[in-house]
């Protein structure tokens, strides 16, 4: 019997979104980054047992940190480790990517925020986008422009 081909579709890739991310932000620029992980850490993602909702990004000595980023560890993890579920991890991109992050990070009210978490060829990436934060009427505009676009979308159904 052959084998089925794999769906390489983005859903099954997917660990997580960030949803909370695109309702506190607009995100301007979007990026790609690795993320050193340890074992149990990994096994935890294929389980899907992972929060970004209170995870953001800070640059230190030209290295990029996520903090906040919740791995709740399985029951089977080993009993020779002593899992930190929000510990800080650090992430990798290449250094020119880095130096044009840090420039725009400085810039007045602009943040890194983790948005998705995906599996790319076996290996877990992080999406990064790059920030800045909403005030409350801009909230309550964006909700009533999908408001609207919902009841349009209805009104046009119904003929």
């Amino acid at each position: 019997m052959a084998k089925k081909p794999k769906n390489k579709g983005s859903k099954g890739n997917t660990i997580t979104l960030n949803k909370s991310a695109g309702h506190d932000f607009f995100i301007e620029q979007r990026f790609e980054a690795g993320i050193a992980l340890e074992g149990w850490e990994v096994k935890s993602l294929r389980e899907n047992r992972v929060n970004l909702k209170e995870a953001y990004i800070l640059i230190k000595d030209d290295e990029l940190w996520l903090f906040g980023a919740h791995i709740t560890p399985l029951p089977t993890a080993s009993t020779h480790i002593n899992p930190d579920p929000t510990r800080t991890r650090k992430l990798l991109m290449h250094r020119r990517e880095i130096d044009m992050l840090r420039g725009q990070v400085e810039r007045k009210g602009y943040t890194l925020v983790a948005t998705a978490m995906y599996w790319k060829k076996g290996r877990a990436k992080l999406e990064i986008g790059l920030a800045k934060g909403k005030k409350q009427h801009d909230k309550r505009a964006v909700s009533k422009d999908r408001d609207w676009q919902r009841e349009k979308q209805r009104l046009f159904k119904r003929g």
